[in-house]
């Protein structure tokens, strides 16, 4: 992403002040096991059932990075002589604070703190200068046209997420988490009246100022927003309007520093306690007002930043933590944090034929993986504005929620299967798949594909236990069938529509597979018999 514009005064007052001031991670001692214990042994006291609900479905396991971090601990530091704690993190168990570098190391000396991390990897590095902020949102406050319904169709129907909603998977029963810079205009904005008034606008937080408010410092958030949950009846529909949403501020307009990254992991813990599945991140970290606290491209490695080891802990979680890839195609070049982490979802940006766009940040990590994952519109792409209107903007920050929402719409359709399970079905469904760029990454993924995939994955899992399962269906040339753990072989038979068995074979689970090619297209009844039971099933050959 790019800078934020900042007056030139400003600059002369923030570098004097970064040869006063440093900023850095300040780690705790191991939670307290006995509270640790007590949390664990009853999880609501520490998360919501919404949460619980999700982590049991996925087979997530509740453990100490669940446990809230010492909040007394956290207000000694808050307390200590000229430190700010400015955010928390309970998976990292740790606090992000500002003050003075011999501040900081002071805390040290506090029995209870056992590291500390500074933002400026090399605190004997020459600040040297920069003129001013650049602005992060420059391509996307870019001046834009109005666009009608069918643009919007354009970023649908490229990712096939139209498919998804014609199937009535719209987000319906998962709640996603947006991070961004402030929503001005969403509780009174047109496209967002039936959110409201179904009750699936959850809530939303500041984190930079500490408050209960949309607003924040721009309005960036109000159109990566739309992206996924606006609806205006014939003129714009988002990816996910069937979903439920909060929304979280956690990009601080008057400054560009780690901080924002810090604030973003805190946003990501509460987003995990409220039984959030997806969260969208059109944001992205690599240089700071401050050139000491830079991410160089060794730094990158998905591991190392706060933003990283985040979306990591968060991917452990359960979530899908969608990424945009960066605005930095044409400077810097590689994705930013926290896109680089491999538990993020990172998504690039094409123009409406399919094209690689040049702004869009390439891979791959310094790791040497693939970034990034997927491709989606990020040229023109179709957004709602704060005041109803139906526009156009351009970058990766709306290639990420155009994404998101599908992946939303994606798991409501099988919300007990994990989320690398559902990553997964999104990456093998896109165009490169087989031969991924650093440009492209896997390319732009077909979601009807990864649906019917992921179908098929749903099917074997909640069928599995109980019941035998044939799948696909309608069958073309070969027909599946899914074992019952009660049950090791059986009889399939094929009867016509007049009763007459056309096809009879023994069947295991090791030899599960029945070959139809040579039937005449129309409706059959298949049977299975095992354990001296037989079950009936309506098939299709096409």
């Amino acid at each position: 992403m790019m800078k934020k514009l900042s007056l030139l005064l400003l600059v002369f007052v923030s570098t004097f002040s970064f040869a006063q001031t440093e900023d850095a991670l300040v780690f705790l001692e191991a939670k307290d096991p006995a509270v640790v214990s007590a949390a664990l042994a009853n999880p609501i006291t520490i998360l919501t059932q919404a949460a619980i609900d999700r982590k049991n479905a996925q087979g997530i396991a509740i453990d100490d990075r669940d446990v809230p971090l010492n909040e007394t601990q956290k207000a000694a530091i808050d307390a200590a002589t000229g430190i700010t704690v400015l955010a928390k993190s309970k998976w990292l168990n740790a606090v992000y604070v500002r003050g003075t570098e011999s501040n900081i190391n002071d805390l040290l000396n506090l029995p209870f703190v056992v590291d500390v991390e500074f933002a400026d990897k090399s605190l004997n590095r020459p600040t040297g200068g920069r003129q001013f902020t650049k602005d992060k949102f420059e391509i996307e406050n870019q001046a834009r046209p109005v666009y009608n319904y069918g643009s919007a169709a354009n970023q649908t129907e490229m990712i096939n997420v139209d498919y998804l909603h014609e199937n009535d998977y719209t987000g319906q029963n998962i709640i996603v988490a947006f991070m961004d810079n402030g929503y001005p205009g969403v509780l009174t904005n047109p496209a967002y009246a039936i959110l409201r008034n179904e009750g699936r606008l959850l809530g939303y937080y500041d984190f930079v100022d500490r408050v209960e408010n949309p607003n924040g410092t721009g309005s960036h958030g109000a159109g990566t927003f739309s992206d996924a949950a606006g609806f205006l009846n014939g003129q714009f529909v988002g990816t996910a309007p069937g979903a439920s949403y909060y929304l979280y501020i956690t990009e601080d307009g008057n400054e560009e520093s780690p901080a924002e990254e810090a604030y973003w992991v805190e946003a990501l813990e509460r987003a995990d306690s409220l039984g959030v599945y997806v969260t969208n991140t059109s944001l992205g970290y690599q240089d700071f007002d401050n050139p000491a606290y830079d991410h160089q491209y060794v730094d990158l490695d998905g591991q190392t930043t706060i933003a990283a080891r985040g979306a990591n802990a968060s991917f452990d979680k359960g979530m899908i933590t969608v990424t945009s890839a960066g605005n930095d195609g044409g400077g810097f070049g590689y994705v930013g944090t926290p896109a680089d982490a491999p538990g993020s979802f990172t998504v690039g940006a094409v123009d409406a034929n399919e094209n690689y766009v040049y702004f869009s940040s390439h891979g791959p990590n310094s790791s040497g993986d693939i970034k990034p994952d997927v491709m989606a519109k990020g040229l023109d792409a179709a957004i709602v504005g704060q005041y109803g209107n139906v526009t156009t903007s351009s970058g990766t920050s709306f290639s990420s929620p155009i994404t998101a929402g599908a992946v939303a719409a994606l798991w409501s359709a099988v919300p007990t299967l994990k989320n690398d399970v559902v990553m997964q079905a999104i990456r093998e469904s896109a165009d490169r798949y087989n031969n991924p760029t650093n440009e492209y990454g896997y390319g732009i993924p077909n979601f009807g594909d990864a649906l019917n995939a992921l179908l098929t994955i749903g099917i074997e899992e909640q069928m599995l236990d109980t019941n035998f399962a044939l799948y696909p269906n309608p069958v073309s040339t070969e027909i599946n069938i899914s074992f019952p753990k009660s049950a090791e072989n059986a009889v399939f038979a094929i009867y016509n529509i007049l009763g007459e068995r056309i096809l009879e074979k023994n069947i295991t689970t090791l030899n599960n597979r029945v070959d139809v090619s040579g039937l005449s297209s129309g409706m059959y009844i298949a049977s299975i018999t095992s354990n001296n039971k037989t079950t009936s099933y309506k098939i299709i050959k096409e």
